[in-house]
């Protein structure tokens, strides 16, 4: 089955065709870095690693390219107010951005390329826009043109009536049209600036994008992705400029995930309740971040809250149970082949077609985490008693590719227990074995207090890791 996605450029959900045979072009928004990330950012993050999870799974070779915008007046004012250099800020929370990918398992990138790495890109581009009269220059600043573009706000669906209206309350009177965007800003004093042909100063925030995307994945490219609010200005513009310097279409499926409520509202400063990806981990972990991501269709909202992610944990934790279940389950299976076993295999197998049938749909991600637990639930009840060797290879085989997709489980604890431990458990079990369920019972809540659970199997004594 192919994959299909919603494209926001036709608003409808279509089959995927790369531009090349097996090979997959996407460009992803990446942060301005003046700040720690907060948990809306985490969405895209985990959202479109997912989607290229999926796409390698079914062969495909993923160039995937996220940006850093690391010269911005947000970074320019917290330089400021720190009096250190922009670029000891944006350094700090680009070790601290790409801290929150690792911690949350995602895959490495194509390239991850920034704005100072990209001036001589951008101003070659800005004077291909001049010089086909896209763009004009007004003092030291350059503007794009939006009346050159007769479909502008069709990619977003605007009014460009309506906008202009509202773009005339703060009118700049050196535009020749309200809606006209910079493309270069002209230096202001105590600001970082690059030399060009319009004299000292640096780029606007639309052009950076789409000099970045040439460079690194050429004039178009299979998919654009990024979050709902990006759709207007930011991708209208990116759209705008990139088709009118190169004469070709821009990407060929634009993908934006939905927005983050936190207990229902707006996530807001202003409110209250902002919080960054750094401070859910440490309270939560990052996991639990990436499952709450996970659990709903990327297009919808998603809800916050406390109830919520504790919700996540205790989701996770029975799929590690179900992992560490079948490790155990492992150990105590035989060699001949039982009678249930290609009945269960094949139950399996049809988990795993739910999966995928759900998955290529769209990237539904939260009903293939029902397929998963669909599994689960078969996986739990089969190897309640032991099993040949070949059908739990088979159940872990597969459990382990749709964990994979989804990029969970990547905290499990594999390591043997010490000596110390292993010899608490063989005192419990000789406590047990003489009927001596008090001092059984203290052991168990010893092993407890040490992060070690016990639970009692036909096959003998299963223990877990919580800590």
């Amino acid at each position: 089955m192919s994959i299909r996605l919603y494209n926001t450029l036709s608003g409808k959900i279509e089959e995927f065709k790369p531009i090349k045979s097996n090979e997959v072009s996407m460009y992803v928004c990446g942060p301005t870095v003046y700040n720690h990330a907060h948990i809306g950012n985490a969405r895209p993050i985990i959202v479109f690693d997912t989607l290229r999870r999926l796409f390698e799974a079914q062969g495909y070779t993923v160039k995937y390219v996220s940006n850093y915008t690391d010269v911005d007046d947000k970074i320019i004012k917290k330089a400021h107010e720190e009096n250190v250099a922009e670029g000891v800020v944006s350094a700090r929370y680009i070790e601290a951005y790409q801290k929150v990918r690792d911690s949350l398992n995602t895959e490495p990138l194509f390239a991850t390329p920034r704005v100072t790495e990209t001036m001589d890109e951008i101003i070659h581009f800005i004077d291909e826009l001049v010089q086909t009269g896209h763009a004009y220059q007004v003092g030291g600043d350059v503007y794009f043109r939006v009346g050159s573009v007769p479909s502008y706000g069709s990619f977003s669906k605007q009014n460009l009536e309506d906008l202009q209206v509202g773009a005339r309350i703060e009118e700049n009177t050196k535009k020749e049209n309200p809606l006209d965007f910079a493309l270069w800003k002209a230096a202001k004093p105590g600001e970082p600036y690059w030399e060009s042909p319009w004299g000292k100063g640096r780029p606007g925030w639309h052009i950076e994008c789409t000099a970045m995307i040439q460079k690194h994945l050429g004039e178009t490219i299979d998919i654009h992705c990024g979050g709902q609010d990006l759709t207007f200005p930011h991708h209208e513009d990116e759209i705008a400029q990139g088709e009118c310097c190169t004469g070709k279409p821009y990407a060929r499926y634009w993908m934006h995930n939905g927005f983050i409520n936190v207990d229902n509202q707006k996530m807001s400063k202003s409110l209250g309740n902002f919080f960054t990806v750094r401070d859910v981990a440490e309270k939560f972990g990052y996991e639990p971040i990436k499952y709450l991501m996970l659990s709903s269709h990327y297009r919808s909202p998603i809800n916050y809250s406390y109830d919520i992610i504790t919700q996540c944990i205790a989701a996770l934790q029975r799929l590690y149970n179900c992992r560490d279940h079948m490790d155990f389950a492992l150990t105590t299976a035989v060699d001949a082949a039982g009678e249930g076993d290609a009945a269960f295999m094949k139950e399996i197998d049809q988990c795993v077609e739910k999966f995928i049938t759900v998955m290529d749909d769209d990237l539904n991600t939260a009903d293939g985490i029902t397929a998963l637990f669909d599994m689960v639930k078969i996986i739990n009840t089969y190897l309640t008693e032991p099993r040949s060797k070949e059908a739990v290879n088979y159940a872990i085989r597969r459990f382990d590719e749709l964990t994979d997709v989804l990029g969970l489980l990547y905290n499990r604890k594999t390591e043997d227990l010490d000596a110390e431990i292993e010899d608490l458990i063989a005192q419990r079990q000789a406590a047990r074995a003489a009927k001596n369920f008090a001092e059984a019972d203290r052991i168990r809540d010893e092993l407890k207090a040490r992060g070690i659970e016990l639970k009692d199997t036909p096959q003998g004594v299963q223990w877990t890791r919580t800590k």
